[in-house]
């Protein structure tokens, strides 16, 4: 099994990310592309080209649409990720998620609906259970 399937999406991130902080709060349409750490409050949309890490503290309200999205804070509206989507055992989501695959920890909390957009071949399964 090729190593780069198991690597998380933060661990393959190319370049420093735009940060925005933890107290900052920006209204209204982001665009642009690289990488993104948002400690802040967003309320509005974006259409980003690069990846979006929500952190524990963030705050999302609105669409947040990248190609991919890595969620440990709050989203209240929907996330449309045109690649992967990991969410945090931190996380809480009220409104939809899509994405090309999902993947979601224990302790999530979502409220909506989540839809994968392809249906990639699972990495391993293991069975836990024993009669």
């Amino acid at each position: 099994m090729s190593q780069s399937k198991m690597r998380r999406l933060r661990d393959r991130s190319n370049g420093p990310a735009t940060l925005i902080s933890e107290g900052c709060k920006i209204t209204g349409h982001i665009t642009g592309s690289g990488d993104f750490m948002i400690n802040g409050e967003i309320d509005g949309d974006c259409d980003l080209q690069g990846s979006v890490t929500l952190a524990a503290k963030g705050f999302w309200k609105g669409t947040l649409k990248a190609e991919t999205v890595i969620v440990s804070g709050t989203v209240e509206g929907s996330i449309e990720a045109s690649g992967n989507v990991e969410i945090s055992d931190s996380a809480r989501i009220n409104g939809t998620v899509t994405g090309a695959s999902i993947a979601v920890a224990e302790g999530a909390i979502i409220e909506g609906v989540m839809t994968t957009t392809t249906r990639p071949e699972p990495l391993e399964f293991v069975e836990k259970r024993q009669d």
